[in-house]
């Protein structure tokens, strides 16, 4: 059975607070847990009404405190925005705390725009160019120290906290393969690249002391309902939400709307079904076809499921639907 994991962005919705959010995300874990869910990863996005995991590390806390089994972690941290040395004292912390159940996700991306990325950073070209060292340096102050390291991530060392490598590009593949890391692409918003990626990724994968094979984890938003209908329906607010990020209009996560008639033109129409392409929307059996020919198509290792569903208890019927439809799913050969 291939694992299934979800990526939460602790999502604001209209009508709601930052407080309920959040509570949101815990009931969410919970739920995952119950259901055998392998993973629980938020997402850091900076400047959004509708995302509430800015500190990424602090929510991550909240949903392991709220759980037992799951592993919990990021999906991911944008490590350019931060420095290495905080990374891992965040991170080595929260492997004292839920130990042998915490991942690190890395990007590059700034998971903002460039005012607040500039903000974060201060200096966005050295981010951005230090990328593969800050990789190298953050798996030092996770790992045994060295003879004389004049530099200790307390907690951190001898933590080793698995890192992952997410991206959306063949770049973060090569790196990824480089560095003998597990691989995460980001095929829920960027699905262009995913088979180049993934191919790039195993041919050039070198074994390393954390990963003797390449390991492809795939994205897809999800939305699992009882019905097709009721299931497109509340995936509205997930097509509101993108026109909305194309025209730089911040605004809570959007209620679902009977039609999307009206809300976008043709272009913009046209732009996000490509983007959502991939997208798992529908009842069981819907969703189970859509799965079989992804999956299939992939050969992925595991994938990770984003539910952009404004009310609370209908994502929560959504994670049930996916570990519903994960007990059919076999792993290609």
């Amino acid at each position: 059975m291939i694992p299934f994991s979800i990526l939460d962005l602790s999502p604001i919705g209209d009508g709601e607070n930052a407080s309920q959010a959040l509570d949101n995300s815990r009931r969410m874990a919970i739920k995952a847990e119950e259901h055998g869910y392998e993973r629980f990863w938020l997402a850091e996005h900076h400047g959004m009404p509708g995302i509430a995991s800015a500190a990424t590390s602090i929510v991550i806390a909240h949903v392991g405190a709220a759980t037992s089994r799951i592993r919990v972690g990021s999906g991911g941290v944008m490590l350019p925005n931060h420095s290495p040395l905080v990374i891992a004292e965040q991170f080595g912390t929260l492997a004292a705390l839920l130990p042998g159940r915490v991942d690190l996700g890395l990007g590059r991306a700034p998971g903002t725009d460039m005012r607040t990325a500039r903000a974060l950073r201060r200096n966005l070209d050295a981010g951005a160019e230090n990328f593969p060292h800050d990789i190298v340096e953050l798996q030092r102050y996770l790992g045994a120290p060295e003879p004389d390291q004049a530099i200790l991530a307390v907690p951190g060392v001898n933590s080793n906290v698995p890192i992952w490598l997410l991206g959306s590009s063949i770049y973060s593949a090569h790196l990824a393969a480089a560095l003998g890391l597990p691989y995460s692409f980001a095929s829920h918003f960027a699905p262009d690249m995913l088979m180049d990626a993934i191919a790039i990724y195993r041919e050039r994968f070198q074994p390393s002391p954390t990963l003797s094979e390449p390991y492809v984890m795939v994205g897809i938003m999800g939305v699992g309902a009882d019905t097709d209908e009721e299931a497109r329906h509340l995936f509205t607010s997930a097509q509101q939400q993108f026109v909305n990020l194309r025209k730089n209009v911040r605004t809570p996560f959007p209620r679902p709307v009977e039609s999307m008639d009206g809300y976008w033109n043709d272009m913009e129409r046209i732009t996000v079904e490509h983007t959502l392409r991939y997208a798992a929307v529908g009842s069981h059996a819907t969703i189970d076809r859509k799965l079989q020919q992804f999956l299939g198509e992939t050969g992925a290792d595991e994938l990770i499921v984003s539910m952009p569903i404004h009310d609370i208890n209908k994502r929560l019927r959504s994670v049930e639907v996916f570990a519903e439809v994960r007990n059919g799913v076999k792993k290609a050969a």
